[in-house]
């Protein structure tokens, strides 16, 4: 873990949980009162899962994926997000199982079926083809026969190609002052809600957030960031609708900065990633940021809609060159059978999944685990698989 976010993040004391709607009465305008400091826990917050995001794994070896975590079969979360996975695990894995099922042996004309079920569950041709590529050579290179000796060796590479997407060796931590993410997504991916419900996974930390609502354009994007600022507990910055976005940033950080903020989540206007004109806008925005607090933003979060598919790959990649995306949270991951979108884009851009939205409730966007995915995604019918054991 690194040193300042260990720092920053590793102490606070939990919430018992969201404030009710009497307890979070501030209007929006009131920017200059403090919010109420949460009451005294007996015992301090463990330290946050997001410190997911700073951790440098190993890959894990093929037999680690195998292994049962001890303990009773089909609780908590990994039985959560295998059941969310259901979709995806019938277009992908069900289907390799039933290729399998007829074939005694590995022949061309399975890599030739098994490129087709890749590629229509949103792997992507390119990503497919260089799986498919390596799964050959150490086929040929073990001598192997047996399909369900190609499947865990599929299993194994896709997850190599997530953790090594996983290792933001890049990321830019402040040495002081507080950590900025800038959140972008095309309108309807779940932008706002996903700043909410991470804005609520940093209050249960302890921390102190600041929400700025700089998506000016959207009509009523304002009033819904700040109603999530309210049920949450946690303070925001918003201007009337049509305001300058920068001038809302200015302004937010000049407030910002005798205050003390752990994280400040700013919200960026929704768009299409094909509009040349608003991409340039981002590019303005980010060099607001940097101005007000260098470094900033320490982290630019791209928000995906599973259910796109390879539209959200072509997002990815426009944003990526319009404004360096650092992380993207990936929403509704539940209600598609595109899993395979996790592992294209983590193999053609290298940037990491941090979150994984896979529900609507407040705590269903979870940090992003690649063995827990992986071992969710490739598990028995049964379900009785559990994720390997923590190192």
């Amino acid at each position: 873990m690194l040193s300042w976010f260990k720092k920053k993040f590793g102490t606070g004391e939990p919430e018992a949980g969201l404030p009710g709607e009497a307890e979070a009465e501030k209007p929006a305008e009131e920017l200059g009162r403090e919010q109420p400091e949460a009451a005294d826990a007996a015992e301090p917050a463990p330290e946050p899962s997001w410190t997911a995001f700073f951790r440098a794994e190993e890959p894990a070896a093929a037999g680690e994926i195998e292994a049962e975590a001890a303990g009773p079969a089909g609780g908590g979360f990994f039985q959560r997000l295998r059941q969310q996975l259901e979709s995806s695990r019938e277009s992908f894995i069900n289907r390799m199982d039933e290729l399998f099922l007829g074939k005694k042996e590995i022949d061309a004309e399975l890599f030739d079926e098994l490129e087709e079920i890749m590629i229509t569950s949103d792997l992507g041709a390119a990503t497919t083809s260089e799986l498919l590529d390596r799964a050959r050579e150490q086929v040929k290179r073990e001598q192997l026969s047996d399909p369900q000796a190609l499947k865990k060796i599929l299993q194994q590479l896709i997850l190599d190609y997530l953790v090594r997407a996983d290792r933001p060796a890049e990321l830019v931590l402040p040495s002081s002052g507080p950590f900025v993410i800038m959140v972008l997504g095309v309108n309807g991916v779940g932008k706002t809600t996903t700043i909410g419900k991470l804005a609520y996974k940093f209050k249960q930390a302890g921390q102190k957030i600041l929400l700025v609502a700089a998506d000016t354009f959207r009509a009523a994007a304002s009033e819904q960031l700040q109603v999530w600022a309210q049920r949450v507990g946690v303070e925001i910055v918003a201007q009337q609708q049509g305001a300058d976005p920068s001038s809302v940033i200015y302004d937010a950080f000049d407030y910002a900065r005798p205050r003390d903020f752990d994280v400040i989540i700013v919200d960026t206007a929704g768009r299409l990633h094909t509009k040349v004109n608003l991409m340039e806008e981002l590019r303005k925005i980010k060099r607001v940021m940097s101005k007000k607090i260098p470094g900033a933003p320490h982290e630019v979060m791209l928000v995906i809609d599973a259910t796109t598919g390879q539209n959200g790959v072509s997002q990815a990649r426009l944003f990526h060159e319009a404004v360096e995306v650092t992380g993207i949270a990936l929403t509704k991951l539940d209600g598609t059978a595109r899993g395979g979108i996790v592992v294209n884009i983590c193999h053609e851009f290298n940037i990491p999944i941090r979150f994984i939205g896979i529900g609507e409730q407040m705590e269903d966007l979870r940090d992003f685990e690649p063995g827990e995915f992986v071992a969710a995604l490739f598990s028995p019918a049964d379900g009785n698989r559990q994720p390997p054991a923590e190192q």
